[in-house]
């Protein structure tokens, strides 16, 4: 004992230090967090660019009625607002309000998404270029939303499908054509299930249905599955199917024509929505045979078909939590459909097409930004 203390005092005396413990390097953030911080780095700027814009249009004479000016600085300021909202949904959860921390702090307003090298032209100079611009991260948003988690998914999905339609709206004053890409399109998969699987129920005896509910279209209460969330989407759609096979005998000239052609794209996403239940040996939901519409609708079914098609957003934004693979593309591309459709009619899908959050709920940028 005497030996091991005097080794002791000898190795402190002489001032040997153990080498520190190696600093554990902080874990690489997740490809969904990545794709988080890129879209609101990109939405940043273009609602940077977009106020820019704005501002020199504001600071300009006065255009006249009816040039292509006056008609540009509605949709300028509906862009700008869009964006805004946009950012605070995709803020960091800690990124509390007036903070100046968070994923907003350290993704400035004006710097592209990571990778790409910040210059001066990658900034927006004219509407045109914005539309473009927003086009190309919409297009990106719903890239990453095909394999983010869940819940970052449906976000990623509502914020590109949000942006490629502002920037088809846009596009239109500022003469730059539609952005909205062709070749999103809805699959149609099928499957296979060991034999003696439920996957439907008899169809009921004829009887009038009340149209579903918001909350019975987003799982009725079920636990939140795939299975449960493309059950929602069969009834859903078997719905809308029902009431616009009813609108088509009262609406006019173009109105019916446009009308058809919804029908018929309902038609397919019913389809591919039982389709893709018996993929994964889920029960189809049966069809009714009618539903009890409104009144209100019967009187004015342009207006009662948008407020249906706007109802479907969050059922698709469901389907794209809970899945993942071919089923999830899917749904994105029904999400940006749906939107296009809701809009078609004078319905809005707002900011985040497919989320249910309220956006006086979300936190407010930086003051910086």
């Amino acid at each position: 004992m005497a030996l091991f203390g005097c080794l002791a005092l000898l190795v402190f005396g002489l001032g040997l230090v153990v080498a520190p413990r190696q600093a554990v390097e902080a874990p690489e953030p997740s490809f969904s967090e990545q794709a988080r911080a890129a879209a609101l780095s990109e939405t940043l700027r273009l609602r940077d660019a977009g106020r820019a814009l704005g501002q020199a249009a504001a600071g300009t004479p006065e255009p006249a009625a009816g040039t292509a000016a006056d008609a540009l600085q509605p949709g300028m300021d509906t862009t700008v607002r869009l964006l805004t909202t946009q950012a605070q949904a995709l803020l960091a959860p800690d990124a509390g309000a007036g903070s100046g921390s968070g994923a907003a702090e350290s993704s400035p307003a004006g710097t592209p998404s990571p990778g790409v090298p910040a210059s001066p032209a990658d900034t927006p100079g004219s509407a045109a270029a914005l539309a473009a611009a927003l086009a190309e991260s919409g297009g990106q948003r719903l890239a990453d939303a095909g394999a983010a988690e869940g819940g970052m998914a449906r976000l990623l999905a509502a914020v590109g499908t949000a942006q490629l339609l502002a920037s088809a709206a846009l596009a239109g004053p500022a003469g730059a054509g539609t952005h909205l890409p062709a070749a999103l399109t809805s699959p149609e998969p099928s499957g296979s299930c060991p034999q003696g699987s439920a996957t439907s129920t008899p169809a009921p005896a004829p009887t009038s249905t009340p149209l579903p509910t918001a909350a019975q279209d987003a799982g009725g209460g079920q636990t939140a599955t795939e299975q449960a969330a493309l059950a929602a989407a069969v009834r859903a759609e078997t719905a809308t199917v029902y009431a616009y096979q009813v609108a088509l005998t009262r609406l006019p000239g173009d109105a019916a024509l446009t009308a058809s052609g919804h029908l018929d794209r309902h038609e397919a996403l019913l389809r591919a929505a039982e389709s893709l239940s018996r993929g994964v040996c889920a029960p189809v939901p049966p069809r009714e045979a009618g539903y009890a519409l409104d009144p209100g609708f019967l009187s004015a079914p342009a207006a009662g078909l948008g407020g249906l098609e706007t109802a479907m957003l969050p059922v698709y934004g469901d389907v794209i939590a809970l899945s993942s693979g071919e089923t999830r593309q899917w749904a994105i591309a029904a999400l940006l459909e749906t939107a296009r459709r809701a809009g078609s009619w004078g319905a809005d899908p707002g900011p985040l097409p497919g989320l249910t959050a309220d956006p006086a709920l979300f936190p407010s940028l930086p003051a910086r930004h």
